[in-house]
């Protein structure tokens, strides 16, 4: 009888908190707004993380709730941007100006040596915890595929060379390879840029670089003595083009005694 009363008082307890439970959860619930759901569902599900949050519910539920820009969602566009604004009953801010990642650094297995035969996790990440990476040049790409991996749209793949190739088709710039790549060498630019660039990431001095990469920049200053633009300067030992000023001449690539520096404006989809 002992044990009979004993489950009868536990389940009875059980009723009552259960009760009580279920009367706080519908007082206290927070009803959620149903534009989020709608809003997910607009998104490209893809979960990037270039909108700043970590997801895209994460995203949905700041946006409504007021705390999230309605064109924070990079991969979607102004498609996304413009559908985002009808459901809230705002009027849309996305601009049509479509952006790309873009690799700065073409020192390919054949012209950037390495300085020692790497053999660890085949992960740039990690390769660079080995003495600052294997490859003679410390800012090159070291070609161990961390920014392929990290793209969600499959728009990054690995050339023979080593160097990572971007599909422009299927580039969102949604900027995780920007962030996977520990030699920084991938920037999100102007899909329509026009004109020319310096395709390398060195900021070491000439003789150093010239041991380290047969073509990366040695910060002669060749390309800034023949712009008429006055596009180039030299900063770290790297020249770099203003966009806004240069006239797409060509008087740089012409000078340029590393042919480091290419048009960006014909960059193919794939190679």
């Amino acid at each position: 009888m002992d044990l009979i009363t004993a489950l009868v008082v536990i389940g009875g307890m059980g009723l009552i908190f259960g009760g009580m439970l279920a009367v706080f959860a519908s007082k206290f619930a927070v009803e959620e707004d149903a534009r989020v759901e709608t809003i997910c569902d607009l998104l490209p599900g893809a979960n990037c993380g270039a909108c700043g949050f970590p997801g895209c519910v994460a995203f949905a539920e700041q946006v409504v709730a007021g705390s999230a820009s309605v064109d924070a969602c990079i991969p979607g566009g102004k498609g996304t941007c413009d559908n985002i604004c009808e459901v809230l009953g705002v009027e849309s801010v996305a601009s049509e100006q479509r952006k790309i990642a873009e690799v700065y650094c073409i020192g390919s297995f054949d012209v950037a040596p390495n300085k020692f035969d790497y053999q660890g996790v085949q992960e740039c990440k990690a390769a660079v915890l080995m003495g600052g990476g294997f490859k003679a040049c410390q800012y090159g790409c070291l070609g161990l595929g961390d920014c392929a991996r990290a793209c969600p749209f499959d728009g990054v793949t690995m050339g023979k060379n080593g160097l990572p190739i971007i599909d422009l088709e299927r580039c969102t710039a949604c900027g995780s390879c920007v962030k996977a790549c520990p030699r920084d060498i991938i920037r999100v630019v102007n899909a329509d840029r026009i004109g020319k660039a310096v395709l390398c990431n060195s900021k070491d001095r000439g003789k150093a670089t010239r041991q380290a990469c047969e073509i990366g920049c040695t910060g002669c200053k060749a390309c800034v003595k023949v712009c008429p633009q006055e596009a180039i300067v030299i900063e770290d030992n790297l020249a770099y083009i203003d966009s806004s000023k240069c006239d797409d001449c060509g008087e740089c690539v012409e000078a340029c005694p590393r042919d480091i520096i290419k048009d960006v404006s014909k960059v193919p989809v794939r190679s």
